[in-house]
C-alpha cells in the first residue's frame, strides 16, 4: 500500500489528513486490495456489500444491463476516485447496478462499517474521514443529476454539448480528455452509436469542435 499512499492522500475520501495519520487508519478500516482483470466485474446485480472502493490503478464503471442485454453506463472512476459508497452505506440494498473494471485495474476495499462507527484507537482523524465520505456521496449524487440533464436532452447533438461543455468545465480548459470510447459514450448518453459519430462529425465540420479519439476541444461559435 505504501506505493500508493500519495494517491490515497490527495483522494477527496482521505482529504485534509496527513500520510501518517493515513498509515495508522488503514489499519482500522479492514483494508483489501483486489486485482480486477478488464471485463470482470468486482460487484453484481443483487450483491449486498459493506465495503466501497477507492481505485488506486486502471478505472472501473458502473453499469447496468436491461432484460435484452443493453447497457447503460452510469458513471466511470479512475485513480484516486471512490465507488460503492451508497450501497456500503445501505448493506440491505442490493446492488441494480454492476461495477467493472474498464481496464485491468487494482482496487482498494474498506469495510464502511469501519468508517462510520469510531474505531477502537479513538483516532482524533476519523470525524475528518466522516465528513470526506458524506462529500463523497453529495459529489456521487451531484454527478448523476448532471447526466439525467445530459440525456434528457431532446436531441444526440444536445445530449453531446451538454456532456461536453461540462467536460470543459470541469477541466478548466476547452481542450480535455473524457474516459469514454464511441461506444461507451453512446452508451453513457443512451444514443445510437452511429447517429452519435454522425452528429460529431457534422459538428466538426460546422467548426464547433475537434477531436481525436478521447481528446477533445471545443471552438467559439454557436453550437446550435
Amino acid at each position: 500500500m505504501d506505493g500508493h499512499l500519495p494517491l490515497i492522500a490527495r483522494s477527496p475520501l482521505f482529504r485534509g489528513i496527513e500520510p501518517d495519520e493515513i498509515e495508522a487508519m488503514l489499519g482500522c478500516l479492514d483494508v483489501r486490495q483486489r486485482h480486477v482483470p478488464k471485463g470482470d466485474a468486482l460487484l453484481r446485480v443483487g450483491d449486498v456489500t459493506t465495503s466501497m472502493g477507492l481505485v488506486l490503478e486502471g478505472s472501473v464503471r458502473l453499469e447496468r444491463e436491461d432484460y435484452w442485454g443493453n447497457r447503460t453506463i452510469l458513471a466511470s472512476f479512475g485513480p484516486g476516485q471512490s465507488f460503492a459508497e451508497v450501497y456500503a452505506c445501505e448493506p440491505d440494498l442490493p446492488l441494480d447496478i454492476n461495477v467493472v473494471a474498464a481496464e485491468d485495474a487494482l482496487v482498494m476495499l474498506m469495510d464502511l462499517r469501519r468508517i462510520t462507527t469510531m474505531c477502537p484507537s479513538s483516532c482524533a482523524f476519523h470525524a475528518r474521514l466522516i465528513r470526506n465520505l458524506l462529500g463523497c456521496v453529495a459529489r456521487r449524487t451531484h454527478a448523476l443529476t448532471r447526466k439525467i440533464e445530459h440525456t434528457s436532452k431532446r436531441t444526440t447533438r444536445a445530449k453531446l454539448l451538454s456532456y461536453l461543455s461540462d467536460q470543459a468545465k470541469a477541466a478548466g480548459s476547452n481542450r480535455f480528455s473524457i474516459p469514454f470510447d464511441r461506444q461507451e459514450l453512446a452508451d453513457y448518453l443512451s444514443v445510437d452509436r452511429s447517429a452519435m459519430c454522425a452528429e460529431l462529425s457534422r459538428m466538426r465540420k460546422e467548426g464547433i469542435m475537434d477531436y481525436r479519439k478521447n481528446e477533445f476541444e471545443l471552438k467559439e461559435g454557436s453550437a446550435l
